[in-house]
């Protein structure tokens, strides 16, 4: 099965100083059928107004990814880390037993415009813990590129949890594919642009949700980003 999930279906909040997009349910969006894929609870595309932010709070027991596409995103958390995420970068926060902090656009003239993605751990009340890591273009462009990994492999950031997250950039014939395990899940989200996969058109904001295919296949692109999760089944 693949299903679509277009992306003006997805939750909308607008806020004034944030325009947000939300791909599962998230605060005052509800959808019984939109709840989690595997464990992947979470993508809000969300577009911060300059000087504006999220002020400190707190998270728990969630693995967080934050994906930067346009400006710069200010960090601050209750570990000590001060960082500003910029695009190309990959940020992960394991929130575990608890963990406070920030996040701001200190451009006074620009917007920034992220990807706040939050996976379910395998496990809780783990250690918090925190990572930055930056993939250059040239790794992504064509192929798909792992970001995010149970275990680090190749260079991607580190989540609690059975799931591995891959990024490519595609435009004209570039192609790529991924391949699952029997049983598991996939989700493809768009980034930017628009593509063929596996025979279907999407463009920003589409996602295509995979149950019991055999992987993913990237036919061709326009300026396209995309974010191919592979993901266990929750019990």
């Amino acid at each position: 099965m693949i299903k679509l999930r277009p992306a003006a279906e997805r939750g909308h909040a607008q806020h004034g100083w944030l325009d947000s997009w939300h791909s599962f349910s998230f605060a005052d969006y509800r959808d019984d059928k939109h709840m989690h894929w595997g464990p992947l609870r979470v993508i809000n595309e969300d577009r911060v107004q300059p000087g504006e932010g999220f002020g400190t709070h707190s998270h728990r027991d969630m693995e967080i990814i934050s994906y930067v596409l346009d400006g710069s995103l200010g960090h601050k958390d209750s570990m000590g880390n001060a960082a500003n995420i910029v695009p190309g970068e990959v940020q992960r926060m394991s929130a575990g037993s608890g963990i406070t902090h920030s996040e701001f656009n200190h451009n006074p003239s620009g917007l920034t415009h992220f990807l706040q993605i939050w996976i379910i751990p395998s496990a809780t009340g783990i250690k918090p813990s925190y990572e930055q890591t930056a993939y250059p273009e040239s790794e992504k462009r064509g192929k798909l590129r792992l970001v995010a990994s149970p275990d680090g492999s190749e260079g991607s950031v580190t989540v609690h949890q059975d799931a591995k997250l891959y990024a490519g950039l595609f435009d004209g014939t570039e192609t790529a594919g991924h391949t699952f395990a029997p049983g598991r899940l996939g989700y493809v989200h768009v980034v930017k642009g628009s593509a063929v996969v596996n025979g279907r058109s999407v463009s920003a904001g589409d996602a295509l949700l995979y149950a019991d295919e055999a992987g993913v296949a990237i036919e061709s692109g326009v300026d396209a980003e995309l974010l191919v999760f592979d993901l266990p089944r929750l019990d």
